[in-house]
């Protein structure tokens, strides 16, 4: 689009800047939890403890020759290879880092730790909580109300995902309290999103997943209201075809959720024998399109996933990175156009994030005022949240 070069890349050479903590606190401290949550060997150790002084000082080096990706990640990485990951921009480095992270634990060699998820211990863990188990009992009185109210708790619960100390508490009269200057909700299209999905359409539903544990259960929750109040006949779920980002949601992970959900107590158990039994009859669709795990915008997708999306309803992409990629990782005036940023995408698309990172667009003048007269850091604190809809 002709304003891309008017926003710079979001790069994290910029000392006090999000980006730049995420990938000098962050990333050392993820590879210390990694590797203390396997028995890994003494040959693991020192690939995990080279990638951490490497992205800490050292250039960007390309992924070895034997890699089963080599030739993408050599294209996707001729411009960076060489250079300081603070200098290459933001969202590349993150992914490729977590890319190096996998090759450094020996997920894709051949060998006994091959495929073992190296984030398994803290997306499980996150399921077994009492915060979880309190969550899932609320739905015992959600899924008492009318229709109308329980999509907009269940859609709240899925944009706000695993904040502790809300989920499917939030509910639409909690999204902006009275009077408040900077309500949690900076944008809110959510008659929109609804409104593309009336009762006893014929609709598919695309849902783009992000984390894993405490955000999927509220996903598959809300993907279960869809169904079974015949609001869409179809849901595809969309997630990573390997692990990425440290929480990000595999195939794995939702058969995690879905056996946490039925035994559960209450209405829970319920929603997870539903979805359960959609799985069974197609009514939902697990996808893990190899697209997911490219360091892209999804401006750049490819044919056979640009033909998904168009034969959607419509698109929820769901959380941060999705966010990103979809309007861009860029710094644009948050006032930028969010139908115009995402006008490449080939049909409806809604977007549900938390703010937690620095990228924003859609959003009114008077709104940004006031965020930006109260908060130094509401763009990446977590305490806002949006729900963007682009017919």
């Amino acid at each position: 689009m002709s304003d891309t070069v008017d926003a710079p890349v979001i790069r994290s050479d910029e000392p006090g800047s999000f980006a730049r903590s995420v990938l000098a606190e962050r990333h050392p401290a993820l590879i210390e939890k990694v590797r203390d949550a396997f028995p890994y060997g003494p040959g693991q150790h020192r690939a995990l403890d080279a990638l951490r002084d490497n992205a800490a000082e050292g250039t960007i080096a390309p992924l070895p020759p034997t890699a089963y990706d080599h030739d993408r990640w050599a294209v996707w990485g001729r411009e960076h290879f060489g250079r300081s990951w603070f200098d290459v921009p933001f969202l590349w480095a993150e992914s490729y880092f977590y890319r190096r992270l996998l090759e450094a634990v020996g997920f894709f060699a051949d060998g006994p730790w091959r495929g073992v998820d190296p984030f398994r211990p803290f997306k499980q863990a996150e399921l077994d909580t009492p915060e979880t188990e309190a969550e899932l009992a609320t739905l015992d009185d959600i899924l008492r109300k009318p229709a109308g109210e329980q999509a907009d708790a269940l859609v709240h619960g899925s944009l706000w995902g695993n904040r502790a100390d809300l989920g499917f508490r939030i509910s639409s009269s909690a999204a902006a309290a009275p009077g408040a200057d900077t309500p949690p909700l900076v944008a809110d299209d959510s008659e929109a999103l609804w409104s593309l999905l009336p009762v006893g359409s014929p609709a598919t539903l695309c849902v783009v997943a992000d984390n894993a544990g405490r955000e999927l259960l509220p996903d598959l929750v809300l993907i279960d209201h869809v169904l079974h109040h015949g609001r869409a006949e179809r849901v595809v779920l969309q997630v990573k075809p390997y692990p990425y980002y440290v929480s990000d949601a595999t195939t794995e992970d939702v058969v995690d959720c879905l056996r946490r959900l039925v035994r559960a107590e209450g209405a829970a158990s319920g929603t997870g024998r539903r979805l359960w039994a959609a799985m069974g009859d197609g009514r939902l669709t697990v996808r893990a399109h190899d697209f997911f795990r490219a360091p892209l915008p999804y401006e750049e997708m490819p044919d056979d996933l640009r033909s998904e999306f168009a034969g959607a309803t419509l698109t929820v992409m769901k959380g941060d990175l999705n966010y990103r990629r979809l309007v861009g990782d860029r710094l644009w005036p948050p006032t930028t156009s969010f139908a115009d940023r995402t006008g490449y995408f080939p049909g409806p698309v809604a977007a549900l994030r938390t703010l937690k990172s620095d990228v924003v667009v859609g959003l009114d003048a008077r709104t940004v005022a006031a965020l930006d007269a109260n908060e130094d850091h509401w763009r990446t604190s977590g305490a806002h949240a949006l729900i963007q809809v682009r017919r």
